[in-house]
């Protein structure tokens, strides 16, 4: 179920986005679970590119990755809750430096 997460998260930075370069330089997603009763809560680990509306963005990464293991799982899912590690700048920001 881990990995389905994992996975789901990845789908939905690539369909909320629209820049490859900044998801070529983002770490692959970590996903945990805690199942019981026939619910599901995740945690899910993972980095944005930069600039990006964060609220928006959990948002839609919370909503489709519920749905998308819900879906494969047929487990009710309870609670997604993310840590975001890194922003990563897309457009080579992160290159230039204040004179």
């Amino acid at each position: 179920m881990a990995r389905i997460a994992a996975r789901a998260a990845r789908e939905a930075l690539a369909t909320h986005t629209d820049t490859s370069a900044a998801h070529a330089k983002l770490a692959a997603p970590h996903a945990s679970v805690t199942v019981g009763s026939g619910t599901a809560r995740l945690g899910l680990t993972l980095d944005l590119p930069y600039p990006i509306d964060l609220a928006r963005a959990s948002r839609h990464v919370q909503h489709y990755v519920s749905e998308r293991v819900a879906r494969l799982t047929g487990m009710r899912v309870t609670e997604v809750t993310l840590a975001i590690e890194h922003l990563v700048p897309s457009n080579g920001l992160g290159d230039r430096r204040v004179q």
